[in-house]
């Protein structure tokens, strides 16, 4: 299994450093300017300090800028870290959510998909925006602007059935989230439905997934203090993201939300009833609303979470590997990034490895 940190903000640039010497195989850099810094200014600067890990967008989302203004991202960055270098592309849960904006219609993610990646194989492809339509290409390669020469493996993030799909159609990977994404099994299925649309074979291809990540210490509980702080941040952000898909199309709650969803409905509407919606995202993977905190039982960690001492949680990592998983990604909590990855590869990591 690969292993890979996020790194979201420009004083985080030694995180990465750090997880490369600690046997981390990827790190993602999310793209969500209302929140973070800049998507290709940190992943610059990551790439410029690294030599191994694998570097690349965790996930990038082309409904914010037009779609060659991604590829010519990334094939910047791949100049930098030729090799190891790859585009996670979404539709835009948080960063389009946090300006106000519903995620990108799927149409259009698709459409923006097959832009960038014909554009990033160094193909001609046809360009649409504000009403002109253009074959386009990169040009001027000899100055050595943006490399093409070295791949791009492409992934796809998709929570639902037909994003899922497109990770099959155009991608080299899926990336999904545990639990929001459905399980291994069943986002696999999809992706291969995908791939058989357009008669593709998936025998490299690979899936990986943004998980909740929890080590208790001997004897501790999931009603911890240090749990509550270290995994509620990142729980509530799939809360949110069930809710703002709730109050846009309705769409029910899944079960493993029910025991909270009711009382939290109700806090939400209350609270955005004298404040801005957008404002929710304020704590996203950063810090545990303290408003929130009341809704991350001890049972919603468990639906939400891979929680356990360490051999606990590698036996849970172990059964996702057989259902599918190739890599997991997490977030630790803003105040104490260093010292949970740089545990989590100790305690975690290396006796994996060692099996």
């Amino acid at each position: 299994m690969k292993f890979g940190i996020c790194v979201t903000q420009i004083s985080e640039v030694g995180l990465a450093v750090e997880a490369e010497q600690q046997g981390y195989d990827f790190c993602w850099v999310w793209d969500s300017p209302m929140i973070r810094s800049n998507v290709w200014a940190l992943l610059a600067l990551i790439a410029d300090k690294t030599n191994r890990i694998a570097v690349g967008s965790g996930v990038a989302v082309p409904g914010l800028a037009m779609a060659p203004v991604v590829a010519n991202g990334i094939a910047t960055i791949n100049a930098i870290a030729p090799r190891r270098t790859f585009l996670g592309l979404g539709t835009g849960n948080t960063s389009l959510r946090a300006m106000g904006q519903l995620p990108m219609r799927i149409s259009d993610f698709e459409r923006d998909t097959r832009v960038i990646r014909g554009l990033l194989r160094g193909e001609s492809v046809e360009f649409s925006a504000n009403g002109r339509s253009e074959e386009i290409a990169f040009q001027s390669l000899d100055l050595r602007h943006v490399n093409l020469d070295d791949p791009i493996p492409l992934h796809v993030s998709g929570f639902g059935p037909r994003a899922q799909a497109l990770a099959g159609q155009y991608a080299d990977a899926l990336i999904t989230g545990i639990p929001r994404g459905g399980g291994i099994a069943e986002s696999l299925a999809h992706a291969r439905a995908g791939a058989a649309k357009v008669g593709r074979e998936l025998s490299a291809f690979e899936v990986y997934a943004l998980v909740n990540l929890m080590l208790l210490k001997p004897g501790e509980q999931l009603t911890s203090t240090r749990v509550l702080h270290e995994v509620g941040s990142s729980i509530m952000v799939n809360v949110h993201f069930l809710y703002d898909r709730f109050r846009e199309t309705a769409a029910p709650p899944p079960e493993y939300v029910l025991p909270i969803w009711d009382d939290y409905v109700a806090f939400r509407r209350k609270r955005d009833a004298r404040r801005s919606f957008t404002q929710a995202h304020h704590s996203h993977y950063g810090h545990l609303d303290a408003e929130e905190a009341r809704f991350v039982t001890p049972d919603v960690i468990r639906q939400f979470c891979i929680a356990g001492h360490p051999e606990e949680v590698m036996q849970q990592l172990h059964d996702l590997e057989a259902q599918g998983l190739d890599g997991i990604n997490f977030v630790a909590p803003a105040d104490r990034q260093h010292a949970v990855c740089a545990e989590f590869a100790e305690r975690v990591i290396k006796p994996m490895r060692a099996q």
